[in-house]
């Protein structure tokens, strides 16, 4: 029975013509046989109809009975909904236009948020993979990680990397400089990673420093640059001039473990002092060889208990190496963004709450439209009624519109949120890095743009509820019209003020991030990047060793001094706001227990030649700067900005007494201050002032890789010519990175610049639903009120009363949403602070531009409705009526 009951209701739902025709000639022959039981006359036969009843009901009972009304009725109304959309062509498609770029702009936001946060990295068991961060970053000195890594008890293995860059010459005598991974030997296997050819790093690789003269490369650059050549495997490969043979190739879902970067090939790290020229891996105290340790927890073991474990290494760390380490906290993070994934998820959680108010205020718009529609068919709504139709009935009609609406812009609003995302996923704003953002849109996307489509047409679908359970048809029928013009707030009213409130947040948002902008762009960095050029290079990539620097650094600065129309030109380490850096722990004079921890500040630590505070445009308030004198039978010294001088000699009323005072650095060297220079932005643009010293160049050599800065007021690409030039005559193999100082700030600008563009995308998006919001509430209101507004003129109304009556409204729910949304603007923009230089709601400036954005925008709105009410002719309305 069950089968054939089965077989029966998707015979109805499939072949209902056929199964109508059954159920009807059914029907038939029943009637027929109650009318054959009571006799053949005509009487007999209305006899048969009563005592049977109705056929149309019966059919009716007969279809719920099948199971399939349901699906009948839906079709019926999907139907009748396209009918009525197909009659208001203009509120279609701006119900869909708006929607589209709503849920499309809510989608890409939520696919960046979900490949950068929320979805793990693309390895085995991602969900117990963590990475160790040390005092809120992720670097380590090699040492510290191999102590992790044999004295933790929380992790299976614990794993590393490095990220640098190395001139790789594949065969063709042309160098190219190529970013990799540099790795410890269990790096894959602790990730599970198989190769794609070949074989990956194992720790028996290992050996011993420059052990391992081994490469992997990623599966990119194995296609682009050897163009899939399986026979690569076996074949050597000069990194720096040092032979590297081809083990292995990774497979093509795996990109590293840092997002924004993916690698071109991989190097053992006990290989780095060899191709770098740099002594570095048995240095504890430089805590920038290792980027990034990682590992998958064991089972069982939770992140908090892996933290503590950690913080007790941490512990037997500084009391065991109490000259090279500080105190240090140790905690475990998920990896990928690492040591940026707070502030960039913080960003991205406040950039998707503002898309999704864009979304609340789209579904107020469309809300307020749905319900000026269906008082306008008030007249129908009420025949229906009248005529025996539920009030449910019309409701799922009315929520069929709605969903229909919502399903087609979410549809749209995907389709375009997906061109976006896959064009984002092939971004390359730095020519420097191998910048990568994997947000290709995934399952995660679909499902979140069907939910907020359907969530969005139930939403606005049910705005008209109470108008419609609350209509009485008779007084419809006999007065025309659904509408009453009162004072107390209506459901509409709310979701305007709503609306202008949502878009006065976005608009103020915005407003902060251009402002924030604008001031990063013209903001006191401590240097002047205009008419300054930087030449990058690294003399590891030619083969130099760091005790033939000095000579190759003095050549190449004394070229660069004699290039005519040259102002200034110095060597630096690394220079401000760089993407590098170095910190050191500073002592006082007084200290004698030179420990990390009795460190009085750590600060930013810059080399310099003589000439380079003219040179960057850094004004020195006070004392000299280095002179060729400064050498190493000079006393050491140094140049300090005011922050190093208000916290190391507590030089509050007169920086100037610092000046001849001494500190210490961890070696024990006693260092004296002979110039005070202005503070300045080292790391990042919205950072608080930080110390930082300037040591010669001279008595501090820098390692194989140094800037030069130079100031001219030359075009920039004459200057480059000459500057190619000089490196063709000092030796070819040396790469040359020359760019505007300006230009190499772009990295650092760009957090404030996605911001900007972000949220002006979002507020313009807000404007315009507020601008239709306002735009149909006072048209509706103008239109309900003609006939009064006639009289009103025909009396003697003067021009201001009548816009007064017509538009006082919603010119009055302009301002209460306005005032509400600037507070709460004011109050969302302090998230700005994180990311935005100087980002500040409370700028006159900022809260100016929204007061008059704010009524830009209600002039605008109220333009046409207030030139209709004012063109009124009372004659022709009263003659009309």
């Amino acid at each position: 029975m069950l089968w054939k009951d089965i077989v029966f209701r998707l015979r109805g739902l499939f072949f209902r013509r056929q199964a109508e025709q059954d159920l009807q000639d059914e029907l038939q022959f029943h009637l027929e046989m109650q009318r054959r039981k009571d006799g053949d006359s005509a009487e007999a036969a209305r006899q048969a109809r009563v005592k049977f009843g109705s056929i149309d009901r019966a059919a009716e009972e007969c279809r719920d009975a099948r199971g399939i009304s349901t699906i009948e009725i839906l079709a019926k109304d999907v139907r009748f909904a396209l009918r009525m959309l197909r009659k208001s062509p203009g509120f279609t498609a701006v119900a869909v236009i708006t929607l589209a770029l709503s849920i499309g702009a809510n989608a890409v936001v939520f696919g960046i948020l979900n490949a950068m946060i929320l979805r793990p990295l693309n390895v085995p068991r991602a969900e117990s993979l963590y990475g160790i961060e040390r005092n809120g970053w992720g670097f380590l000195s090699y040492p510290d990680y191999i102590d992790l890594r044999d004295r933790n008890r929380s992790f299976e293995d614990l794993a590393a990397l490095t990220v640098n860059e190395g001139a790789v010459d594949t065969g063709d005598g042309n160098p190219t400089p190529t970013w990799c991974y540099e790795v410890t030997g269990n790096y894959f296997d602790a990730l599970g990673i198989q190769p794609h050819l070949g074989r990956l790093f194992h720790p028996a690789d290992e050996q011993g420093p420059n052990s391992a003269p081994y490469m992997v490369l990623s599966h990119a650059y194995w296609q682009s640059h050897f163009q899939s050549d399986r026979s690569v495997i076996g074949r050597v490969i000069r990194v720096n001039k040092h032979p590297f043979t081809v083990v292995g190739v990774t497979p093509p879902e795996f990109r590293g473990t840092l997002l924004f970067f993916s690698p071109s090939f991989f190097l053992p790290i006990v290989n780095h002092d060899q191709w770098t020229g740099q002594n570095v891996l048995q240095d504890r105290a430089n805590a920038f060889v290792v980027f990034e340790a990682i590992g998958h927890l064991k089972p069982g073991v939770t992140p908090e208990q892996a933290t503590t474990d950690l913080k007790s290494i941490g512990s037997w760390l500084a009391e065991t190496y109490p000259k090279e380490e500080r105190a240090m906290q140790f905690s475990v993070a998920r990896p990928a963004l690492y040591s940026f994934g707070g502030q960039i998820g913080f960003f991205l959680a406040g950039l998707m709450l503002l898309a999704a108010l864009v979304l609340l205020a789209a579904c107020a718009n469309l809300g307020s439209l749905f319900a000026a529609r269906a008082a306008d068919r008030s007249r129908e709504v009420a025949l229906r009624l009248a005529l025996g139709a539920s009030r449910g009935r019309i409701l799922q009609q009315l929520f069929t519109e709605a969903v229909l609406i919502s399903i087609t812009g979410g549809v749209i609003g995907l389709f375009l949120s997906i061109q976006l995302l896959r064009a984002l996923s092939s971004w390359q704003p730095f020519s420097r890095f191998a910048f990568d953002v994997p947000v290709t849109p995934d399952a995660n996307v679909y499902l979140v743009a069907l939910l907020m489509a359907l969530v969005s047409g139930f939403l606005f679908g049910a705005v008209p509820i109470r108008q419609v359970l609350r209509t009485d048809p008779y007084q419809i029928i006999k007065s025309g019209s659904l509408t009453r013009v009162g004072r107390r707030m209506t459901v509409r009213d709310i979701l305007l003020v709503a609306q202008v409130a949502i878009c006065a947040v976005l608009v103020t948002s915005s407003l902060v991030a251009v402002r924030g902008l604008i001031r990063s762009l013209h903001g006191d960095f401590g240097f002047e990047p205009q008419n300054a050029m930087l030449v990058e290079t690294d003399l590891s990539m030619a083969g130099y060793r760091k005790d033939t620097v000095p000579e190759i650094q003095k050549r190449i600065l004394e070229r660069a001094q004699s290039i005519p129309g040259m102002t200034s030109a110095a060597l630096i380490s690394y220079p401000p706001l760089a993407m590098g850096t170095n910190v050191s722990p500073v002592f006082t004079e007084e200290d004698t227990d030179l420990k990390a921890a009795n460190a009085a500040a750590t600060v930013w630590l810059y080399q310099i030649s003589p000439d380079y505070f003219r040179a960057a445009g850094t004004v020195l308030l006070s004392g000299r700067s280095f002179t060729l004198h400064d050498d190493k039978d000079a006393p050491p010294v140094a140049v300090v900005n005011q922050e190093f001088a208000r916290r190391i000699f507590k030089a509050r009323e007169s920086i100037g007494d610092a000046l001849g005072r001494h500190f210490k650095l961890p070696d024990g060297t006693r260092i004296e201050v002979v110039g005070i220079a202005e503070d300045g932005k080292y790391f990042n643009i919205a950072e608080a002032p930080r110390p930082a010293m300037f040591l010669p160049i001279t008595q501090s050599p820098t390692d194989v890789g140094f800037w030069l800065v130079l100031r001219s007021d030359r075009d920039p690409q004459q200057l480059a010519a000459a500057l190619e030039s000089i490196r063709r005559d000092v030796d070819g193999a040396i790469p040359f990175r020359i760019q505007t100082w300006t230009k190499e700030l772009e990295p650092n600008m760009f957090p404030s610049r996605t911001a900007a563009v972000a949220l002006g995308v979002l507020g313009v998006m807000a404007a315009m639903l507020s601008i239709t919001g306002i735009f149909g509430l006072a048209a509706y209101s103008v239109s309900k009120r003609m006939k009064e507004l006639g009289i009103r003129m025909a009396l003697g109304a003067k021009r201001k009363e009548l816009l007064r009556a017509a538009l006082g409204r919603p010119l009055k729910l302009l301002v209460i949403g306005s005032v509400a949304g600037l507070v709460l603007g004011i109050l969302a923009s302090r998230v700005l602070a994180l990311i935005v230089y100087q980002a500040s709601p409370r700028d006159p400036l900022v809260l100016a531009g929204v007061v008059l954005a704010m009524l830009l925008l209600g002039l605008l709105a109220t333009w046409i409705p207030a030139r209709r009410a004012l063109s009124i002719d009372p004659l022709v309305l009263l003659r009309e009526e």
